[in-house]
């Protein structure tokens, strides 16, 4: 597998045009960026499918399909622009290396299993490495230092601006995995599983706010701080104290795709499920709008 295709643009609102960020080593870049007009941030650090040449020879036949991509999510969300939200895409696989995971790779959810900064196999315990090529600490190091902070550099400034705009920022953690992984959980997982750093990362009136048009569904299950609490990302830049408020969704895949390879994007099951994460999404830019309103005022 070579460099594969980068996410795809939201095709509704053409006056919103994606930007490259800077280019990885071998020239790709690291992630897309739209920039946007309200307080609403949009993170999607596990949606990329981009495979180094490089990397991708090095790679066990276990991995290369990149079943623990966090597929389609650019399309699910295609609400996004309308929104006038900003959305920041990574475009290399989670195998380059982990963006939602501390730079010092710290386990961060202690005493339980769980895939590191550069991961060295799937979520199903296959190696991810053929026999001999697993990155040493000096390629993790550059890894870190070509792919993973110039994400959060980029996430971090847009976070400033828009603070700077609105006095407040929602930032939303956009997530999915399959539904059933022994590994990590016994049985199915819930269907929305919203993190925010078991409270720590947001206010509690911005979590709630969330979570109306979900408590007012009984189309899909959910939990709040569940088998996922929120990554680095969410906890890291959630900032209630400074107006920034961060929350994880972590869904479920088999609520919007097809769990097995080619994993294709099921259109009855997208269109269905798309209200209720839009309804979410929404009440949390229109929640941090009121309460930017409000501190400026």
């Amino acid at each position: 597998m070579g460099q594969a295709m980068l996410p795809i643009p939201d095709p509704d609102c053409p006056s919103h045009r994606w930007q490259a960020g800077p280019a990885s080593p071998e020239g790709v870049p690291l992630y897309r960026l739209r920039r946007g007009a309200s307080p609403l941030l949009v993170s999607m650090p596990h949606v990329g499918i981009v495979v180094p040449p490089w990397l991708a020879t090095r790679l066990t036949p276990a991995a290369l399909p990149l079943a623990d991509t966090d597929w389609h999510l650019p399309r699910l969300y295609d609400f996004l622009g309308a929104l006038d939200a900003t959305v920041l895409v990574a475009t290399h696989s989670r195998f380059v290396i982990d963006l939602n995971r501390p730079p010092d790779g710290a386990n961060l959810y202690p005493g339980q299993d769980t895939t590191g900064l550069v991961p060295v196999d799937t979520f199903r315990r296959e190696p991810a490495y053929r026999d001999g090529d697993a990155p040493d600490v000096a390629q993790i190091e550059r890894r870190r230092e070509s792919y993973w902070r110039p994400y959060h550099a980029a996430l971090a400034a847009e976070i400033e601006r828009l603070h700077a705009a609105h006095g407040g920022v929602a930032l939303w953690e956009a997530h999915s995995i399959a539904s059933e992984l022994p590994r990590f959980f016994h049985g199915r997982l819930t269907d929305l599983n919203f993190g925010t750093g078991r409270g720590a990362a947001c206010a509690p009136g911005y979590s709630a706010a969330i979570l109306a048009p979900v408590q007012a569904q009984s189309d899909y299950s959910w939990v709040l701080n569940g088998r996922f609490t929120g990554g680095y990302i969410t906890r890291h830049y959630g900032r209630p104290g400074d107006n920034v408020h961060a929350i994880q969704l972590e869904m479920s895949q088999i609520v919007y795709m097809d769990e097995t390879a080619p994993f294709g994007l099921r259109a009855d099951r997208s269109a269905k499920l798309r209200p209720v994460l839009e309804a979410c999404v929404r009440a949390a830019r229109d929640w941090v709008v009121a309460t930017g309103h409000h501190r400026r005022g």
